[in-house]
């Protein structure tokens, strides 16, 4: 019998027969069905959408929890560079099912090789993003993927041609576009109801958070042996404190994997799981981690999905590059946009509130995780916008993994494909690369360049770690 997708459309269950029947008629689709003649994937035999997890350290475990509760969706196979994290995680997904039937692998080349799998969920630290995604595309796996899309703004880039060469169905993980406070936000905005816009805050957060207290025992480390540090941002290389931090990785740790493309750096425990977020190595600290969540949700309410800033000035409190985090913890960014509207992208600031507010000129709304307000106390009532409110209605999705396997159906665009995803990514690099070189930084968005300033440009990518290329 037919079902509705969270995006309002109704299909049959899928049938591999069917589908293979029809897909000769493609050329004449629409083009938001991409391109489902190319991929044709081999489904399991009650219909279910065969899933494979790679990266079961943190977000992974969440994401997949959210899959098992699927009834569409079959997850087969799991892949960790952490022999702790891969059991834990065959175990959570067999006890699941109450099978044996989820496999292990320590390589995720050998998961990505299986034709059984339709799609990957893909949870790793960012410096990863891009080798296994675009592997991913290439093995014709469509992908619900964690943001920030990647590490650099090529390396975005390169996702991008790989999952739109290979017509991939992809799913950002900013998963507060099927959330319904957002949704409805955004819709005020694009409703026109608080005006024109003329200036909007992305509140992000501040400090480099502190995950399961690896950094209060570091320090609690030094302060027993005699050191006295104060902060991970203080302890640079070569000085007493860093190498009595440096250790030999744990044993079920295959750690030259996990630095992989990245440049070598000594094991530290404070910035690996989890806290690999506030090494420029490896991360991009609280700007990066959250850009791809509220500047995303920014842009859908601007209709700037498929465009970016003009200007991008401001800076930061940058640790040595040298120190163990050296993420900035307080930073601050102001934009330039089309239509005369500005942004400031800042965290650490307490008058930037955390989340979304837009500005117009005939009121304002503000959104968050925590809560919504806004000028009119109408507009606070109900889960979502009126419907005679709504002459624009975006794309609605109720649960973000759900909405990903009904595009695999589909072959319809999910609530945040590749291409959004990137977008939403840019101005978090640009407000780097602009703290990084303490000057203005002007973007070409049409084009994706950085104007006039070469050694800006340098910084829109990175080498490489031997054996590792990029695509």
């Amino acid at each position: 019998m037919p079902r509705q997708s969270d995006s309002g459309v109704l299909f049959q269950p899928f049938n591999r027969r069917r589908f293979l029947k029809t897909a000769g008629s493609a050329a004449i689709l629409p083009a938001v069905l991409r391109g489902a003649a190319a991929q044709t994937p081999t489904k399991s035999p009650n219909n279910r959408i065969n899933l494979g997890v790679i990266g079961m350290g943190w977000q992974g475990p969440g994401n997949t929890e959210a899959f098992l509760t699927l009834q569409d969706c079959h997850v087969i196979a799991a892949c960790d560079i952490d022999a702790n994290h891969l059991q834990a995680a065959v175990k959570k997904i067999n006890d699941a099912y109450g099978n044996e039937d989820c496999k292990g692998y320590h390589d995720y080349r050998e998961l990505l090789a299986r034709d059984d799998i339709d799609a990957v969920m893909i949870a790793v630290p960012d410096h990863w993003h891009e080798i296994v995604a675009t592997e991913a595309a290439r093995r014709k796996k469509d992908i619900y993927g964690e943001k920030p899309l990647a590490h650099t703004i090529a390396e975005q880039q390169s996702i991008v041609r790989a999952v739109q060469a290979n017509q991939i169905i992809w799913q950002m993980g900013s998963w507060q576009r099927s959330v319904p406070m957002f949704h409805k936000a955004a819709e005020i905005v694009r409703n026109g109801l608080i005006g024109e816009v003329t200036h909007v805050e992305v509140g992000l957060p501040g400090g480099n958070s502190d995950f399961d207290d690896v950094g209060k025992d570091a320090l609690a480390k030094l302060a027993s042996e005699g050191q006295n540090a104060t902060s991970l941002e203080q302890i640079v290389s070569g000085t007493p404190a860093w190498n009595a931090l440096v250790s030999d990785p744990p044993k079920e740790l295959d750690y030259e994997m996990w630095v992989g493309p990245s440049k070598m750096e000594p094991y530290i425990r404070a910035r690996s799981h989890k806290s690999w977020r506030w090494n420029y190595n490896t991360g991009g600290g609280e700007l990066l981690d959250w850009i791809g969540h509220h500047c995303d949700i920014a842009h859908w309410g601007l209709d700037f999905d498929h465009t970016g800033p003009s200007e991008v000035e401001g800076g930061g409190e940058l640790p040595p590059a040298n120190a163990v985090w050296n993420t900035a913890p307080k930073y601050r960014f102001e934009l330039k946009y089309p239509r005369g509207i500005t942004m400031t992208i800042a965290g650490g600031y307490p008058e930037i509130k955390m989340g979304v507010k837009w500005i117009g000129s005939e009121g304002w709304v503000w959104v968050d995780r925590e809560g919504f307000d806004a000028s009119n106390p109408v507009w606070k009532q109900g889960k979502y916008l009126p419907r005679e409110l709504r002459k624009v209605k975006l794309y609605t999705s109720s649960d973000h993994q759900q909405n990903f396997l009904d595009c695999i159906k589909t072959r319809q665009a999910t609530v945040t494909p590749v291409e959004v995803g990137h977008n939403s990514a840019i101005p978090g690099h640009l407000c780097l690369i602009s703290m990084l070189t303490g000057r203005k930084v002007r973007w070409d968005a049409k084009e994706e360049k950085i104007i006039g300033d070469p050694e800006a440009s340098k910084l829109m990518t990175r080498d490489y770690r031997a054996p590792w290329r990029m695509s």
